[in-house]
């Protein structure tokens, strides 16, 4: 098994206004995204890999003269890896909003000439997906082999199955949810406020006063990170470890070694991402909800998808936990449509969807190989 090896992001630009689910419109925007591998000549093997909260476009391989630099699924995609680049054209597209490349709150917003800032529209699940139809429509590809996409971009996935139905043959869903739990929303407020009343947010127009909300983004990652590990391996790696030998009796400095690993987690995560992008990807999580618009029916929801699933859980994730998708596989065979679904025993928590275990390798692996017999 190989890397994809070097790769370079590309982009394109769209005059096209896009509707959001808002009302409001996004005008002159651009999407970056990269590929691996080759699209075949009926362009029939195309795979669309979605991104999670923190992630981006940069979905496998790395890039030139950059150490450390390797995509966020590299274990997962490349020559004789589950998704096997030797067999699929995978496209990675880095989401409206983000702080990576494609428009978002970091970019000049044209009809001011000022940067958005807190003035970005709020985006959607929804809005994501139309964004990403239309490069695939760019790049002359009419129907997908299949969506894939965990945690955030397993709504995605979806989405997709959802709203464009005829447009993919395969949806793979790994550790998601139909919708945020009540404790879920709660943990994403919770972080926005770390956010909102960090003195430098300067209500999400921090640019203008060349500062950057460290201290909020910090406590929001911090926050986030302890939900994504299970307990199992918080407590495997750092149990109750001390800092040094002896106590040193104080409220405010690092005693426990778990403290110091969070802070190095915010510390790292504060000088790369977006204040304005965590809002607003927190919030589209939120929104997340298919079946609100019918009734709150999740098998009516799916009465119109049309393609074969996979959905994948891991045993620990208490985030996105093996229930969740048991409601989204319980509407599915509703509607008798096609569907496989793994709950794999991984000690991992929510990140075990990143992470390269043979048991879930195995799953998506058989997976794909079915999905490639397809186009033979």
């Amino acid at each position: 098994m190989g890397s994809v090896g070097l790769v370079e992001a590309q982009r394109l630009s769209f005059a096209q206004p896009l509707p959001l689910r808002s009302g409001a419109e996004l005008r002159d925007y651009e999407l970056v995204y990269e590929t691996y591998g080759r699209l075949n000549a009926d362009k029939s093997n195309a795979v669309l890999v979605c991104h999670a909260l923190n992630a981006s476009h940069h979905v496998a391989g790395s890039y030139a003269g950059q150490d450390k630099s390797e995509g966020w699924w590299d274990n997962l995609i490349g020559p004789g890896k589950p998704l096997d680049t030797e067999r699929f054209f995978v496209i990675g597209i880095n989401n409206l909003g983000s702080c990576f490349g494609s428009t978002g709150p970091m970019h000049v917003n044209p009809a001011t000439g000022r940067v958005y800032g807190a003035d970005f529209p709020v985006v959607t699940v929804q809005d994501w997906v139309d964004a990403q139809a239309r490069v695939l429509d760019k790049l002359g590809i009419t129907q997908l082999a299949a969506v894939l996409g965990g945690s955030l971009g397993g709504m995605q996935a979806l989405d997709w199955s959802l709203r464009y139905p005829e447009r993919l043959r395969h949806c793979i869903a790994i550790a998601t949810a139909p919708s945020l739990s009540a404790q879920n929303i709660a943990f994403n407020e919770v972080a926005r406020r770390a956010i909102i009343t960090d003195p430098d947010f300067h209500a999400g127009h921090f640019y203008q006063h060349g500062v950057v909300p460290k201290r909020g983004l910090r406590v929001a990652r911090m926050i986030g990170h302890i939900t994504y590990l299970s307990d199992d391996v918080m407590e495997q790696k750092f149990g109750r470890q001390m800092r040094a030998a002896e106590l040193g009796y104080s409220t405010q400095d690092i005693e426990f070694q778990i403290e110091s690993y969070l802070r190095y987690q915010g510390d790292k995560f504060s000088e790369y991402f977006d204040a304005n992008t965590y809002l607003l990807i927190t919030r589209a999580l939120d929104y997340f909800d298919p079946a609100r618009e019918h009734g709150g029916d999740l098998s009516r929801t799916f009465a119109s998808a049309r393609c074969k699933y996979l959905l994948a859980s891991f045993t620990t994730d208490w985030r996105f936990a093996p229930a969740r998708s048991r409601e989204i596989v319980k509407a599915l065979l509703d509607n008798k449509l096609d569907v496989s679904y793994a709950e794999i025993d991984a000690p991992h928590g929510h990140d075990a969807f990143l992470l390269e275990d043979p048991r879930y390798h195995g799953v998506l692996k058989a997976y794909f190989q079915r999905i490639a017999g397809e186009l033979q």
